[in-house]
């Protein structure tokens, strides 16, 4: 790992994962978590104050970046939930199958690289009608939007963590073998067209999934 994605890449995917309307969003999808949580790309955990401590009893946060494990520890000594971490790729989770109630991703997928490897794994460890909780930014409907995203994303990744503007984010979830419930999509208020289409909703691993 480069000085830049230890030092200052964890600030700025902080800083632009903390803005207002994007915390805006995070208060709507983050409390719906309960049980058991896996949170995949948890960052500087700040989801954490969105968690409703009455429901959730433990959090596993997933998270490979050194980085952004230290730049989380002033929100884990304000949370009271239990937070273990996985410092893993997200195509490894070191959990057992059907041991989690809730899998949450805001703003992850887009930078994993195995994207399919990495939500067989979630389904594997999520209970059967268990919740897959998303809020992810990806390809836009809009045709001039979609292709500068396509023209953007290969230099984008490099400065970004591997973040890719262009993923189809419902069409992945549901080529993994979830059923989506619900979907809302959106562009971000005040942000780039360009990296502020949202999916937004829920999806269940199938009992028979």
């Amino acid at each position: 790992m480069s000085f830049y994605e230890d030092r200052i890449l964890p600030h700025i995917i902080d800083k632009a994962c903390s803005m207002g309307q994007v915390m805006k969003l995070r208060s709507q999808v983050v409390p719906e978590a309960r049980g058991t949580v896996l949170e995949v790309g948890m960052g500087s955990a700040i989801n954490l104050d969105f968690y409703d401590p009455s429901i959730v009893k433990r959090i596993y946060g997933l998270e490979p970046s050194a980085g952004m494990r230290r730049k989380a520890q002033a929100n884990l000594q304000r949370s009271g939930i239990p937070v273990e971490w996985l410092d893993l790729p997200g195509e490894k989770i070191p959990l057992e199958d059907n041991s989690v109630d809730t899998v949450l991703l805001t703003f992850t997928l887009c930078t994993i690289p195995d994207w399919h490897a990495a939500l067989l794994q979630m389904k594997r460890v999520l209970r059967p009608g268990g919740s897959l909780l998303f809020l992810e930014h990806g390809e836009s409907p809009d045709e001039a939007t979609r292709k500068w995203q396509h023209r953007i994303t290969p230099g984008w990744r490099k400065l970004a963590g591997g973040c890719h503007l262009n993923r189809q984010i419902a069409d992945l979830i549901k080529e993994a073998g979830f059923e989506i419930q619900t979907l809302e999509n959106l562009y971000i208020p005040k942000s780039p067209k360009i990296a502020g289409y949202v999916y937004k909703g829920r999806a269940i691993k199938p009992d028979k999934g």
